[in-house]
């Protein structure tokens, strides 16, 4: 894993939540860095003894809503011009197609694009600097940001602290039906969510290629920008 889980390794339990929680509110924030990767590596070393997994969860989670809500300032200050530059900066992460097809996944789902894009790499990087920029409500922005930062991080961190767990009871017992049944019963959930947020995003792109409008998905969870503040 790049080595991250040997250098998360050598730090104290303590360490480890802060680093975890450190990493993941960056990349919440906008910035492309292995946030779930730290997540992933850290919840390994809670399986074999060396931290303890809730407080792993725990960190990311926070990580996750507080970086989230630092990208809705930037975006909601620095509006979509930002976000346009940033684009230039980092094109493969966030040029114009990322962009645009961000912007498609909020018009259609509004803030529920924000708690499952959590589980999708790309939201999870722009939801909240996005969100910020289209002048998405705080309020319905925190709960969806909460709900979704919250669900991310316990159930991977969980998912793969059972998965951890049970590898090690097969090493010792050669347990073959257990490994098999805790694997994929950890990881059932984060993949359903998964598929979920990528069919949505299939069929946000396939409505753009025939020219039909995305129809919000309710009148309370979409929000519509308003570039002009009220005076």
């Amino acid at each position: 894993m790049l080595g991250i889980d040997v250098w998360l390794g050598g730090l104290p339990p303590l360490l480890i939540y802060v680093v975890v929680a450190a990493i993941i509110l960056t990349e919440s924030m906008g910035v492309p860095i292995p946030g779930e990767l730290t997540l992933v590596s850290a919840a390994l070393l809670a399986a074999s003894g060396v931290a303890n997994i809730f407080g792993v969860a725990t960190a990311a989670a926070i990580g996750a809503i507080i970086g989230d809500s630092i990208g809705y300032y930037i975006g909601h200050r620095g509006g979509r011009p930002l976000l346009e530059r940033f684009g230039r900066r980092f094109p493969k992460h966030f040029g114009p197609p990322h962009l645009a097809r961000a912007e498609r996944v909020f018009q259609r789902w509004g803030v529920w694009a924000v708690f499952f894009g959590r589980f999708v790499a790309l939201l999870r990087i722009l939801a909240g600097p996005l969100a910020g920029a289209l002048r998405v409500p705080y309020r319905k922005f925190l709960a969806a940001n909460a709900g979704g930062g919250i669900a991310w991080a316990f159930l991977t961190a969980y998912a793969v602290y059972a998965a951890g767990r049970t590898a090690e009871r097969y090493l010792q017992n050669f347990s073959w039906v257990a490994l098999g049944v805790a694997i994929l019963a950890g990881i059932a959930s984060t993949l359903f969510l998964r598929r979920r947020a990528a069919r949505t995003a299939a069929q946000i792109d396939a409505e753009e290629a025939t020219g039909t409008p995305p129809a919000p998905r309710s009148p309370d969870s979409t929000s519509s920008p308003d570039p002009q503040p009220r005076p």
